[in-house]
Parts: C-alpha cells; structure tokens; sequence
C-alpha cells in the first residue's frame, strides 16, 4: 500500500537516500529540512516525485502546516558531526528538544499511525560490551561535557519514543545507525574528512594527523547496506522495538587510515594527538536482531572506500 511519508531531515546524507528508496518503491514523500547541513542536488533526481519544504523543525506553525494528512513520519533532522558536538551543543540541544517536541505534537493531533525515528551509535558512549545489543544501558557521563548533548539528545528521543509511542501510535520503531558511510557525505564525518585531509598533502611522503593514538575501533556501514536495512525495519520491524544499523567488522582507525592512504596512492606517515574529550575507544554494534530480519552487509570497507575515491577521481590503485 501507497503511503504519504514526511521525512525531516530529507536533504541530509542519510535521509536523501531514504527518500530516494521511498520513492522508487512507490511511496508518496514530503521532505522538510532547512538545508542547514542538507543539500537539494542530494535529491536532484526525485525532485519532481516529491514536495519539498524548506523550513526549520522547530517551527510548530511550518510543522503543524505539513503533518496534515500524513501516513509515516520518519525524523531524523538533527545536528550531526562531531566537531558540532563540542562547537555547538546548544543548538544541537535546541533542535532535539523542540523538533522532537514539534514532531509529537503534531504526529497526535493528527492520529498519524506509524513513526520511525533515527537514534545514534552516541547513545551508547563507552558500552560495557562489544559488540553491543540494543538493551545496553544507555548514559551521558558528564552532563558538562558538550559531546553528550547528541547522544543526551538522542536518548531523549528514545524516551519520547517508547512512551509516547506506546500509547498513541500503532506502530513506533528506532533505529541506530553506526558510522554510515557513502557518497556525497558531509566532510565533518571520519572517512570523508579523512579523504579531504590527504587529497590536500601534496608531498607523496608527507605526514598526516588524526585524532587519538589510532588504536580507537570502529565500524562502517556502507550507504548502499544501510538503506538494505532500513528496507528491513520499514517492511518488517515490529512496534516498540530498536534495531542496531551497522556491520560487526571491527577496524582500528590507525589501520583505516593506511588503507585510504594506500589506495590513494600516497606513502604517508600517520601522527597522532590528544584524544577529543569523551571519545570512545571502540563501539561496534550486535546486529542478529536485524539479520534476523533478513538482513546481511555485503560491501566490504575496502570495496566501499574505493567506490568513493573512484567518484571523486582520486584512486590511485587498481586492488
């Protein structure tokens, strides 16, 4: 069945390839987003398949306005990027509370039935295990550190979620996504950012810094699997419940960063620095829940990396 779909958040990263999976299996889209960070090239190719609002979500009149016959709300405007954590933390608070707040209110006066809505890998922080299932605890560890305010805003998201959900929607899922990676992705995230640092080292054996000792581990999630996943919770996910997006295979930044540098063609020496205050050592998510769905990652980092230099004409070697 045809749905009429709004999606906050439309023109970002993530949400520009949700929307164009939306549309190409039939859905009828509203995409709302200031285009603060989002980019309306993203959305190029569906521009004439769906209605575009530019507008701020904690404008209740704009959202009020755009939620009146609506099927599904899918939220994720957010301010995402984590030097935005530490450089912006009162609008990133600003947005989660009043968006979220803007979003409810609207989604329950009009009896709008379905909701899904993006959370973080952030909600975790340090997990206590790894990889790590949705029932971890979640926690901020220190409410005067400005990196929380993300992952503090996206529990609050959950929060809202899970009891607001219970009692007015009929079905009400959360996803979080974990280092999503992929075209045209914003500069301020780890493997982009990455890739402009050394496309700008013009001496073959020059020197590159990251942040931390290297030793930090993550893991990346190519777009294309992403929206595979998301395709699963869409369809499949059931009211009330959280899913983990990402891929269980682990990588040491340090070894990340070799891997660019290799394929880039480039013979640089890595360097290492402080830690930004309140980083993480490694954070890898259990995904059985969402295998169980039918869901399985196939692009490898190494096949996902090189598909991102290739587009930005900046691959070196043919492996």
């Amino acid at each position: 069945m045809k749905k009429k779909i709004f999606v906050t958040g439309g023109t970002g990263f993530i949400g520009s390839n949700i929307c164009k999976y939306l549309v190409n299996i039939g859905h009828k889209v509203t995409i709302l987003d200031n285009n603060s960070r989002g980019k309306n090239r993203r959305i190029k190719d569906i521009s004439k398949k769906i209605k575009f609002i530019k507008g701020d979500i904690r404008d209740r009149k704009v959202i009020f306005k755009s939620l009146k016959n609506i099927d599904l709300v899918i939220h994720l405007a957010y301010v995402n990027g984590t030097k935005y954590f530490y450089s912006k933390p009162t609008e990133i608070l600003d947005i989660a509370v009043k968006g979220l707040i803007n979003i409810f209110d609207a989604s329950i006066k009009y009896k709008i039935p379905e909701m899904i809505l993006a959370s973080s890998s952030e909600v975790y922080q340090t997990p206590l295990k790894v990889p790590t299932e949705e029932d971890e605890p979640l926690k901020i560890p220190n409410i005067f550190n400005p990196r929380y305010t993300y992952g503090g805003g996206k529990i609050l998201t959950e929060l809202y979620g899970a009891n607001f959900g219970k009692k007015y929607f009929k079905r009400l899922i959360i996803f979080r996504p974990h280092n999503v990676y992929g075209k045209d992705m914003g500069n301020e995230h780890v493997i982009p950012e990455l890739i402009q640092k050394i496309s700008k080292i013009k001496k073959k054996n020059g020197k590159i810094k990251i942040y931390g000792t290297g030793n930090e581990i993550r893991s990346f999630i190519h777009i294309d699997d992403f929206i595979k996943a998301f395709d699963c919770i869409f369809r499949k996910g059931s009211h009330l419940s959280i899913y983990n997006i990402g891929t269980q295979k682990k990588i040491k930044i340090r070894d990340l960063v070799k891997l660019i540098i290799r394929k880039m063609g480039k013979n640089l020496k890595i360097t290492k620095s402080s830690k930004m205050k309140g980083g993480t050592n490694i954070r890898c998510p259990n995904i059985s829940k969402i295998n169980k769905l039918g869901f399985k990652d196939r692009i490898s980092l190494d096949v996902g990396i090189q598909k991102i230099l290739k587009e930005k004409n900046l691959l070196f070697s043919k492996d």
